[in-house]
């Protein structure tokens, strides 16, 4: 068992030969895909491709680089687009203020309304963090005040102290291909540490392709490369990491398990 928690199979790159994507993916043992939608003009799609392949399930948001285009988007149309069986979570949403694609204020709107779909839902929400520790952690404790809900930091590439804060509140961590790059000692560290019952692994394909594929457009099948350098990071045997990741994927997308 291996799933990839966050891949865009409907980007440029991949759409064109889905289907041999998604078979290159089975054939390194890829037995879950989530397929993630960050614009409205994607959901239709996205969905489409889940309810046509088994191993294929799709959640609706909007990007944070989207939030200035999508006022429109309120937690009333993301709980009943969320409704679906094939729509397992929330997002991805949440804070980049590396490019501020989309005003700062804006964005925080944005999480917010998305986290009360989650929350109204109970489904996961899908977080996207950068350069916005500080505010990711302050938007997520203030709205768990307001009632649980359960979710996943995406391509995680923040300190280890945000990785504390994110998992005291109960979420996952997902891990990408950046974690093989050399320049990421930092993450490496963090990486080596998180408890393994709370931890993915991701592609977030087609970008972030891992070593030994760098420069090469990222598909799901190279979360098996992830994985075992994961593994071998941790000093862990790549089936058990494999497998348990798989298990946790399950465990949070919990419609998946229908």
């Amino acid at each position: 068992m291996l799933a990839d928690s966050h891949c865009h199979l409907n980007y440029k790159g991949l759409a064109e030969d889905q289907p041999a994507v998604l078979e290159r993916a089975r054939a390194r043992g890829v037995t879950a895909m989530l397929n993630i939608a960050t614009r409205e003009r994607e959901w239709d799609e996205v969905l489409a491709t889940a309810e046509r392949e088994p191993d294929v399930w799709a959640t609706v948001g909007i990007h944070p680089h989207e939030a200035d285009e999508h006022p429109h988007i309120d937690t009333a149309k993301l709980v009943a687009r969320g409704a679906h069986p094939r729509i397992v979570g929330i997002g991805e949403t949440g804070l980049d203020y590396y490019y501020d694609h989309s005003d700062r204020a804006r964005q925080q709107a944005s999480f917010r309304a998305h986290i009360a779909a989650a929350r109204e839902a109970q489904v996961p929400i899908i977080v996207h963090t950068r350069d916005a520790e500080d505010d990711t952690a302050a938007i997520l404790r203030e709205e768990m005040g307001k009632g649980g809900f359960t979710g996943v930091i995406h391509c995680f590439t923040g300190t280890g102290a945000f990785a504390d804060i994110a998992l005291d509140l109960g979420f996952y961590i997902s891990i990408s291909g950046i974690v093989t790059f050399k320049s990421a000692r930092e993450l490496q560290e963090t990486a080596a540490r998180l408890p393994i019952e709370r931890l993915l692994v991701e592609t977030d394909a087609p970008f972030l392709a891992p070593v030994p594929h760098r420069g090469k457009t990222g598909e799901p099948a190279f979360v098996a490369d992830t994985a075992a350098f994961l593994a071998d990071l941790r000093g862990e045997p790549v089936e058990q990491l494999q497998d348990i990741t798989a298990r946790n994927f399950h465990q949070l997308f919990s419609k998946t398990r229908a």
